[in-house]
């Protein structure tokens, strides 16, 4: 088998089952993994001790949301640029370049003397890490094949809730103990420790000559982000509401620009007669709307509970439930799909994550707090992602666009574009109304994502 746009060819191996797969190791795929983990670390460690940062900084949300969101927008608006350079240049040279960046952007981060820096270097940090998301779910894609894909996607998947359980309650208790700039010097050991695993263990990814669309990427990637962007300056203190109405435009028509753009093009950044496939529709919608109750969930809860008294690591401690969740059932969800099927868990999981979003919405109107009915739903909601985040990569993975690096930025740019979009909302809905609004709207997001997953029929195999 050979990868997209004339990849080399991985040789198969001869599996005890008599079928063939490409090599993959456990070693291998630890290495990848450790890209993951730290992308995923990176992006929420400063969730719980964002109140920390805005008190020393003297800043207000709407300004110190950006330690947050501003990781998020560059992050999600470069991937499919991230994805298009592992393809010319190889996977995995563009991946050990990303882990020693993001070492790097770790170390300014922890040393930011204002505001303004520590949310560069929290920005500059998201460009280094998009290159995770394409890079190791393409290398996978690529070292293995058959129901060990599935279960290396589920490896992937466990991982991702292990980062999203690490990330706040480290955050949390390093802050406490220590002050929030230690939070970020955990990453460097675990990128150093992925680049010399990924060197010994992950075999050379061939890059190809390809012609750059130049046009297209720009773009893709300019629409996005300042999409991104004009969410996020609508909870800015004193920020004209021309200044976001023009963001949003000048977004809208980059994207319809790019889009009809790369469909007249030949060579184009991204193929759009692809991206259209059902399964590829499906697993993107999934995966925005997971993502975007996630990034809701991880800011506002933390907040909440510091509202009412909690302190910073108890409030990092209690929202471990789901990313703990998460991180339980990943390894399990791939052996699940394999019996039951993708699309009918993908529906489970959004199904129970609209559950948990009404239960969200309910817990945090009340007068006081419910601890144990929060608990509750932060698990339902945990359930519901993980059985979401499985079945729409493996999805988008076994479609035609996401056999190319762009194709597999395309998703990840809407599944971390929801996250950041879900964060942006926080600070909207608490300037305008308060907590139950944010779960409200996440509850709307996913009932969408459920509809999407009606779209199409599976494409009969060949």
């Amino acid at each position: 088998m050979t990868d997209v746009r004339g990849s080399a060819q991985q040789p198969a191996v001869r599996l005890e089952d008599g079928s063939d797969d490409r090599i993959g190791t456990p070693l291998g795929l630890a290495a990848l993994l450790a890209g993951t983990l730290v992308g995923t670390v990176s992006n929420n460690v400063v969730n719980v001790p964002l109140g920390a940062i805005i008190d020393e900084f003297d800043a207000p949300l709407g300004n110190g949301v950006f330690v947050v969101v501003g990781f998020l927008v560059c992050f999600a608006a470069t991937i499919p640029l991230a994805g298009w350079f592992g393809d010319r240049f190889g996977r995995r040279r563009i991946y050990c370049a990303a882990l020693l960046a993001t070492a790097v952007c770790a170390v300014g981060a922890a040393t930011a003397p204002s505001l303004p820096l520590l949310i560069a270097w929290r920005s500059l940090g998201g460009v280094a890490a998009a290159a995770f998301a394409p890079a190791v779910m393409g290398l996978i894609a690529w070292m293995f094949s058959g129901p060990r894909r599935g279960r290396a996607m589920g490896a992937w998947a466990s991982v991702n809730g292990i980062g999203q359980a690490v990330g706040p309650s480290l955050g949390g208790l390093v802050a406490d103990n220590w002050g929030w700039r230690w939070v970020f010097v955990p990453l460097v050991p675990v990128a150093l420790a992925g680049f010399v695993g990924t060197l010994r263990y992950v075999p050379r990814f061939p890059g190809m000559r390809m012609p750059f669309d130049l046009a297209g990427a720009a773009a893709l990637t300019i629409g996005s982000a300042m999409l991104m962007l004009g969410l996020a300056l609508v909870s800015q203190p004193d920020m004209p509401g021309w200044l976001v109405a023009a963001a949003v435009t000048v977004a809208v028509s980059a994207l319809a620009w790019f889009v009809w753009h790369c469909a007249r093009t030949p060579n184009a950044f991204v193929d759009v007669r692809l991206v259209t496939e059902s399964r590829f529709v499906r697993s993107c919608l999934a995966a925005f709307a997971q993502m975007f109750c996630l990034g809701a969930t991880l800011l506002a809860i933390p907040l909440y509970l510091v509202g009412q008294s909690v302190s910073i690591s108890a409030a990092g401690m209690m929202l471990f439930a789901v990313p703990a969740t998460m991180a339980v059932l990943g390894p399990l969800v791939g052996r699940w799909q394999d019996r039951l099927g993708p699309r009918r868990v993908l529906r489970s999981g959004l199904l129970l994550l609209l559950i948990a979003q009404v239960g969200m919405t309910v817990t945090v109107s009340q007068d006081r707090l419910v601890l144990g009915a929060l608990i509750a739903v932060l698990v339902i909601g945990g359930v519901g992602i993980s059985l979401v985040q499985t079945p729409a990569a493996t999805g988008a993975t076994r479609s035609p666009a996401g056999e190319q690096g762009t194709g597999l930025g395309l998703f990840n740019l809407l599944r971390f574009g929801g996250s950041a979009c879900g964060a942006a909302w926080v600070a909207v809905a608490l300037d305008l109304a308060g907590y139950p609004t944010v779960f409200i709207a996440c509850a709307v997001v996913v009932a969408l994502g459920l509809a999407g997953s009606f779209v199409g029929p599976d494409p009969q195999p060949v």
